[in-house]
């Protein structure tokens, strides 16, 4: 990685929890210029304005969402352990977060949602990657023999899905992972039920 690069990669690593805390709209330039000591003409060297900036901010937590997750359910052998595996994460994420600011998911795409078509798409592909996850963890599972084939993994992934974000959304508003456990506690007995 050259300067320019090591530089713009120190930008978007920076900023990341800075947007993700205060928002697209309360991130102020100054707000980066401050975390990363860089001057506006510095900023504006490595992009070419504020919404370059956030597209790459979030491609960044992207990223790192998705391998923080592939490393959860990687070394499990089976669909079932995978989800165990999440279930287990999932408990303590919310309260034990990755990265300051709570879910990004949430805090992005409510804020893209009529403003910013890039943001809006990107976070769109992201829900998307996490739930055809799901699917593709109920299709192994299937294909193992672990679960019953008339499973509706298409149902089950949009379901497991948007219970998890609401349950993250509640949980940093409680405080507490207790609604989180619930959800958790309703999706381990569904996945029993299609359990051969």
């Amino acid at each position: 990685m050259n300067k320019a690069a090591r530089t713009r990669q120190f930008i978007i690593e920076t900023a990341a929890p800075i947007f993700n805390q205060k928002g697209v709209a309360g991130t102020a330039i100054s707000d980066i210029m401050e975390a990363t000591r860089l001057a506006k003409g510095g900023l504006y060297g490595n992009f070419s304005s504020k919404e370059e900036m956030v597209a790459e901010v979030f491609d960044y937590i992207a990223e790192q969402e998705k391998q923080r997750l592939k490393a959860v359910t990687g070394p499990e052998p089976t669909a079932l352990a995978k989800f165990e595996a999440l279930f287990s994460y999932y408990a303590r994420y919310p309260l034990n977060r990755s990265i300051a600011g709570g879910c990004p998911m949430l805090n992005f795409g409510v804020e893209a949602d009529d403003t910013n078509p890039v943001l809006k798409r990107k976070v769109q592909e992201l829900v998307q990657y996490f739930q055809e996850r799901i699917r593709l963890l109920v299709q192994l599972g299937k294909k193992n023999g672990e679960f019953k084939k008339d499973w509706d993994e298409d149902k089950f992934a949009v379901l497991m899905f948007t219970m998890l974000e609401g349950a993250i959304f509640v949980t940093g508003i409680m405080n507490s992972n207790s609604q989180m456990l619930v959800v958790i506690d309703f999706l381990r007995k569904e996945i029993k039920r299609h359990c051969k």
